[in-house]
């Protein structure tokens, strides 16, 4: 369940995040960095990714923690 909250948590705010510098951008009539739009677009698909593959990575973690 952690793993699923913490992969939930990192698609969330990537999102949140994007739109917020996405918004800044579009209000100052400037363009959009590419790079930055790039690093919330990979924490999204890491946050996907971890989400899918979430009871393997519970179980890793649990074997690092014993």
């Amino acid at each position: 369940m952690f793993v699923r909250f913490v992969a939930a948590c990192c698609m969330g705010m990537s999102m949140v995040e994007l739109t917020l510098y996405w918004a800044e951008y579009k209000f100052r009539q400037v363009p959009v960095s590419v790079f930055f739009s790039a690093l919330w677009i990979i924490l999204f698909m890491a946050g996907v990714v971890a989400l899918i593959r979430a009871k393997a990575i519970a179980q890793w973690l649990s074997d690092m923690l014993e």
